[in-house]
């Protein structure tokens, strides 16, 4: 399995809305490939405007590094290795809520989730992601 095809995609984006389900806030979620480009998406009704670029953001994110974003966010830091690294490749999103999706050490795309606080976004994420 090296693709993400659309229908496991559409799963990913199931279970993450399932998860979503419960919350009080209302989230964006998106699905990439390992490309980075889309493939899959959703905004609950009442999600903030910003929270749609903020998911695609960490989903291309997660994907570029490989990386869960809150883990790239720890080496962003002031001080840090990566300092400023969300400056370059068109703007990255340094703070959880970004996850890979990975088939052993294949990397097929990325979940990314946006609308609530941190610990929600990756939360929701990671169940998106557990569908896998």
């Amino acid at each position: 399995m090296t693709d993400l095809s659309l229908d496991r995609a559409r799963g990913i984006l199931d279970a993450a809305l399932t998860a979503a389900h419960d919350a009080e806030v209302s989230f964006s979620i998106a699905v990439v490939d390992a490309g980075g480009h889309l493939k899959a998406f959703l905004s609950q009704d009442g999600a903030p405007l910003a929270s749609i670029d903020i998911a695609l953001r960490k989903a291309r994110t997660a994907q570029l590094f490989k990386t869960p974003t809150g883990t790239l966010g720890q080496y962003s830091q002031p001080g840090g290795a990566l300092y400023n690294i969300e400056l370059t490749n068109g703007g990255l999103v340094t703070f959880p809520g970004g996850v890979p999706l990975m088939a052993g050490t294949t990397l097929l795309g990325a979940i990314g989730v946006s609308g609530g606080l941190n610990e929600q976004d990756l939360s929701i994420a990671t169940a998106g992601a557990a569908a896998l």
